[in-house]
């Protein structure tokens, strides 16, 4: 993934259906037929709009610039039982954990999960009913037939929120941008300022035999994220959707390394309440600055109950050692 402004997570998108065709009064009449009777169509189903789930795109970009969706109109329908023509469906191919949700009610409609899932957005209109569908004993040639079903228009939003096995969790400069560089082909931009991740970038992580589990690089956050403060809640989504969370705190951090980690679970609670039920471990960056007495040290301020490990990224310190870690949290 490269940063910048190729990822969108975030679309808003008028989307209308095709009307329904009308079905048709027509009545049958032939050189060999004076009354024949009705044998008006049905009119063709109005165009859909479609999401189908794409697992090669990573980005909602190809739908940040397309404001209107219009699908076609149904055909009315034809003589001699001829159904008219379905509209035009038009299909929206979205990423993998793509959330559709009504733009003014925010309610969830759906989310694709798979790839080539297929659900509909708006649906389109019903075609009429041809005059051939009312004819009885008592009215045996009607000469009307039913108007098709108009489209629909809505706003929806369309929402991305990243799949991925680890997420990287962690205050600006905490390592996370060069983990994900280390233990996967993924590029990300790594300075000594804060806030260099400005979008989540996700690598493939390589394990033993020819195993592998996916990383997200979720950009920093901060003290007070979970009420708007840096990036505020932005990114704080794309942590939903990872199975395992890494927490991430420098050696050289000014807090303790407890202090650190209680601040970065409480933003998560925050946001989220349920995100303090994922499994998590905890990894202390930068530790080949460390000797074996200070390592011992800082053990002790470890709160309890958490798989910890001292890594250092750029000496590969441990870094076989915590993909053995992530890999026994992912399939526990």
């Amino acid at each position: 993934m490269s940063q910048g402004s190729n990822f969108v997570d975030y679309v808003k998108i008028c989307c209308r259906s095709g009307h329904g065709g009308a079905g048709s009064s027509h009545l049958h009449r032939d050189k060999l037929t004076a009354k024949g009777g009705p044998d008006g169509g049905d009119g063709g189903r109005g165009g859909h709009v479609i999401v189908v789930g794409n697992a090669q795109l990573w980005t909602l970009l190809h739908l940040k610039f397309r404001k209107h969706v219009i699908a076609g109109d149904g055909e009315p329908g034809g003589t001699t039982l001829k159904t008219g023509k379905t509209g035009r469906d038009e299909i929206l191919e979205v990423p993998l954990g793509t959330i559709a949700k009504d733009a003014e009610t925010g309610e969830i409609l759906f989310e694709i999960t798979t790839d080539g899932e297929t659900r509909i957005l708006t649906d389109g209109g019903r075609g009429g009913l041809g005059n051939w569908h009312f004819k009885n004993a008592i009215q045996q040639t009607p000469r009307f037939a039913q108007p098709g079903e108009a489209g629909q228009e809505v706003w929806n939003v369309l929402e991305l929120k990243l799949l991925a096995d680890v997420g990287l969790v962690g205050f600006p400069n905490a390592g996370k941008s060069t983990l994900l560089s280390v233990v996967s082909a993924a590029k990300p931009e790594i300075a000594d300022y804060a806030f260099t991740t400005l979008v989540p970038n996700l690598g493939i992580v390589s394990y033993r035999d020819n195993k592998s589990f996916v990383m997200a690089d979720i950009p920093g956050i901060i003290e007070g994220a979970s009420k708007g403060k840096g990036l505020g809640i932005r990114f704080l989504r794309h942590i939903e959707r990872n199975s395992v969370l890494l927490f991430m705190v420098p050696a050289d951090t000014a807090r303790t390394i407890a202090e650190e980690y209680s601040i970065l679970l409480n933003e998560l609670e925050e946001y989220n309440p349920e995100l303090i039920h994922k499994p998590r471990v905890l990894a202390v960056t930068k530790s080949d600055m460390l000797d074996e007495e200070l390592t011992n040290e800082m053990k002790k301020e470890i709160p309890a109950g958490i798989p910890y490990i001292f890594i250092s990224s750029v000496a590969q310190k441990n870094i076989v050692e915590l993909k053995d870690l992530l890999w026994t949290a992912i399939n526990k």
